[in-house]
């Protein structure tokens, strides 16, 4: 019986009201991999990893989680099948301590030997769970926050972690220990599915790139060809792909 394939879209077609955002994605992720997506503003990358989540729900094609189409199914399912997204924007309850909102993140675990067990994993992993456990998260600096966000998240035990745009509004260095974060969770066994902004850090941290414009996938490959391809000057411009291949500007 050949190996079922770890998380593929197919056809995917999405969007919001009468709208299409995306128009066909074709992609496969690979267990145990960082995939980074880019492109430009527009493209379908935020799309993407909202259907992939189930708060967008496809209106043609399939994803299928090793053997399960997650289309139609409720969010809730698929964050028990293993599937976990932080969202874009800072989302702790800032008026509760860290230790509380990391908590929160074993919701749908019952067992409270579990949470335990994966709460002291987590402070091992995330030392700042630790040292402002009683702290108020609404204290914490935008780049503490995210942290907090990304130990939340592990409280379930998820194979796939889905990340829209982690580095957003971080300065240089909280930026450096995000990305350095993201690879220790990889390490630790996740899967990450990653969109990000900052295009070169999240390609060369990835071990797939793909490039999203206009709904489709216009390139895939390793994060390193992905990141080195002389037609991506152009994406960083916010151009196109057809506007770097008639001679557009590089960067």
């Amino acid at each position: 019986m050949p190996d079922i394939p770890f998380l593929t879209f197919e056809g995917v077609i999405a969007g919001y009201g009468g709208g299409d955002v995306l128009k066909g994605v074709d992609l496969e992720v690979s267990a145990g991999g960082i995939t980074c997506i880019v492109g430009p503003n527009g493209s379908g990358k935020s799309t993407l990893l909202k259907a992939l989540s189930g708060l967008v729900k496809p209106r043609q094609g399939a994803i299928h989680f090793k053997g399960v189409n997650l289309v139609g199914r409720s969010p809730r399912e698929i964050l028990r099948l293993g599937i976990v997204q932080v969202p874009q924007n800072h989302s702790l309850f800032r008026e509760m301590t860290v230790q509380q909102n990391v908590e929160l993140g074993a919701f749908l675990e019952r067992d409270r030997g579990v949470i335990a067990e994966r709460l002291e994993r987590i402070r091992a992993l995330f030392p700042i769970v630790a040292e402002r456990a009683d702290d108020k998260a609404g204290s914490l600096s935008g780049g503490q926050q995210r942290l907090v966000e990304f130990a939340r998240c592990l409280m379930l035990d998820p194979q796939v972690v889905v990340l829209d745009e982690p580095s957003m509004g971080l300065d240089p260095k909280t930026l450096r220990l995000m990305f350095a974060t993201v690879r220790q969770m990889n390490e630790a066994g996740r899967t990450i599915v990653l969109v990000e902004q900052n295009a070169r850090q999240g390609l060369k941290l990835a071990s797939t790139g793909v490039v999203l414009e206009n709904g489709r996938v216009r390139l895939a490959g390793s994060g390193a060809e992905v990141l080195h391809n002389p037609e991506i000057g152009a994406l960083y411009l916010g151009g196109s792909l057809e506007e770097a291949a008639t001679g557009g500007q590089h960067g």
